[in-house]
C-alpha cells in the first residue's frame, strides 16, 4: 500500500511540474507555429522568420583557429546565460564549442589524415535533427520538434532531469546542470530564461530571435562563416551552398538527418 501511494505522489509531482509551470522557453522562442509538445497561446509576430525546417552550414574553409571560432561561441553564450566560469570539465556547459575533426566526425575520420584536419578545431552543436532520437525518448515532451520549422527545444520547467534525451543524442550536443549555474554567470541578459539544478539544457537555433525577425547570434557574430536559412527552400542561401560546395554531416549513417552541414 505504501509502495503504491509512492508511486502515485511521483506521477502526480511530475504531472503538476510539467503542467502547472509556466512554459516560459515556448513564450520566448515561439514564431507562432504550432508546437509538438506543450502548447500555449502565443500572440503572433509578424516579423518572425519562418522555415518548413531550419538548417545551418558551416564554412569550416573560413573558421581555421580557436581565434576565429571565440566571437561565435561568446555571442551565443551571453545572449543564452550559458556559465563560462564552471572550473569542473564534468559540469560543463555547452551550447556550441570546437572540437577536433576525430570528435566531430568519428565515422568518417581515415586512419592517417592531414596534419592541417587533423589539428583544426570545428565547431559543432545541436544538429536539429529532421528525425531527433532526443524527442522519441524524453518521457514528459520536455525536449520536442517544433512541427512548424524543425528546431528541437526544451521546456526547461518539465524536465525532470533523467538524461534519457543525453544518452539518446549521438552528437554530445546536450549538457545537464549538476548544479546551479547562476553563480558561474558574469552577466546575465534578463530577455531569456536562466536555469536551474537538475535540468539539461542545448542550442535551440536562436528561436527567441527568429521569433522576432532576427538571425542567430552565431550568424551574425560569424562575418560569412556561418549560413542560415530554410533547407527546403531551392532558393535559400543554405541550398545554393549545399548545391555549390561538397558538404558533409555528423554522423550521417544514424539515420537522425542532422540540419547542419559543414563545407569542407
Amino acid at each position: 500500500m505504501k509502495s503504491s501511494r509512492r508511486n502515485f505522489l511521483k506521477i502526480a509531482g511530475i504531472s503538476a511540474l510539467g503542467f502547472g509551470a509556466g512554459s516560459a522557453i515556448n513564450v520566448f522562442a515561439s514564431g507562432g507555429g504550432e508546437v509538438k509538445g506543450p502548447k500555449i497561446e502565443v500572440k503572433k509576430n509578424p516579423n518572425a522568420l519562418k522555415a518548413k525546417q531550419w538548417a545551418m552550414v558551416i564554412d569550416t574553409r573560413k573558421l581555421k583557429t580557436s581565434d576565429d571560432m571565440k566571437p561565435i561561441i561568446d555571442a551565443c553564450n551571453k545572449i543564452h546565460n550559458v556559465p563560462t566560469k564552471i572550473e569542473n570539465k564534468n559540469h560543463e556547459i555547452k551550447w556550441i564549442w570546437e572540437e577536433e575533426y576525430k570528435h566531430a566526425f568519428p565515422m568518417k575520420a581515415a586512419r592517417f589524415v592531414s596534419e592541417e584536419i587533423e589539428h583544426k578545431p570545428f565547431l559543432v552543436l545541436c544538429n536539429h535533427c529532421e528525425n531527433p532520437a532526443c524527442v522519441r525518448v524524453c518521457p514528459t515532451q520536455a525536449t520536442f520538434k517544433r512541427e512548424s520549422d524543425g528546431i528541437v527545444l526544451m521546456d526547461f520547467h518539465r524536465c525532470i532531469g533523467c538524461r534519457f534525451c543525453m544518452a539518446a543524442c549521438p552528437f554530445g550536443a546536450r549538457s545537464f546542470n549538476y548544479r546551479d549555474p547562476r553563480p558561474f554567470l558574469t552577466e546575465t541578459n534578463k530577455e531569456f530564461p536562466t536555469r536551474m539544478k537538475g535540468v539539461v539544457e542545448k542550442c535551440n537555433f536562436c528561436a527567441e530571435r527568429l521569433a522576432v525577425g532576427k538571425m542567430p547570434a552565431c550568424v551574425e557574430a560569424s562575418k560569412g562563416a556561418l549560413a542560415f536559412g530554410d533547407l527546403f527552400d531551392s532558393g535559400s542561401e543554405v541550398r545554393k551552398l549545399i548545391k555549390e560546395n561538397y558538404t558533409i554531416r555528423r554522423k550521417q549513417s544514424l539515420g537522425t538527418e542532422p540540419a547542419v552541414y559543414y563545407i569542407v
